[in-house]
């Protein structure tokens, strides 16, 4: 609780330094809505040559695109700052974050908080919403239970690999890029259908690094197609078991990672 609290008093701080020039953040907001935008129009401009991709028409990728989209863009809102952590270690300047009563984790996913990074999140509701729209689903309470846990489930398991990511740079210092594979490549995978990829490689991202369950799991029963990989129903409800495991697991990896660091000694 102590290291929530501090992260909001941190990141207020960051906020209202934003808002003291508002016609800036209001153009840094647009530029990243803007440039998100852009990234769903390739796809729209691949269905004028093609009516399906993967047996997908445009409307349940978009549903796809945007569960995965939107809860990437709240981690990337909340943890993107995470990224950071291996030129501070490079630097020396970790060691002013620790001799603070804070937790060493809310000073980085809360430094240079990045309130622009909103416009990420509205796409990604902007486009879930014409998803849901353009896809005929047959809805039960279960589903649309489903639709908002899948969002805050996938944002937890992209923010315990922003987090792992950032931990395996105590040991690394230069591995933003490998971190930056698994998050930002990882977002680009999931929000295409499972059915374009090979099975092995749905495979991996269902067992050993659970994407799978940012989008594809709910995404799927919500729509009721069937899952490429044959697995059990019930995995549809398991990315809030699933995100708790990840951030467990990340949780760990930080604490090893804290333990072993040594400042640059300058």
């Amino acid at each position: 609780m102590a290291g929530l609290r501090a992260y909001g008093l941190i990141t207020a701080m960051w906020i209202r330094s934003t808002l003291a020039y508002r016609a800036s953040f209001a153009m840094a907001l647009v530029t990243s809505f803007a440039f998100s935008v852009f990234d769903f129009v390739a796809v729209m401009l691949m269905f004028s040559h093609i009516d399906t991709l993967g047996g997908y028409t445009l409307g349940e990728i978009a549903l796809l695109y945007g569960i995965a989209s939107t809860g990437f863009g709240l981690t990337d809102l909340l943890l993107g700052s995470t990224d950071r952590l291996g030129r501070r270690v490079r630097d020396g300047t970790l060691d002013s974050f620790l001799v603070r009563p804070v937790p060493v984790l809310a000073q980085l996913a809360a430094d240079r908080f990045a309130l622009r990074r909103l416009g990420r999140v509205t796409q990604g509701l902007v486009v879930l919403g014409w998803g849901l729209a353009s896809v005929d689903v047959a809805w039960t309470p279960l589903k649309a239970l489903l639709l908002p846990v899948a969002v805050l489930s996938g944002a937890a398991i992209f923010g315990a690999l922003f987090v792992a990511g950032a931990a395996f740079q105590f040991w690394a210092q230069d591995a933003a890029e490998i971190q930056n594979s698994f998050t930002y490549g990882g977002i680009t995978m999931v929000q295409y259908p499972p059915t374009v990829f090979a099975r092995d490689l749905v495979r991996g991202v269902t067992f050993v690094v659970p994407l799978a369950f940012v989008s594809w799991l709910p995404g799927l029963y919500i729509m009721g197609r069937p899952y490429p990989v044959g697995v059990p129903d019930w995995f549809a409800f398991a990315p809030p078991l699933v995100a708790a495991g990840c951030c467990a697991l990340a949780g760990l990896a930080w604490r090893a990672g804290l333990r072993t660091y040594r400042s640059t000694g300058s």
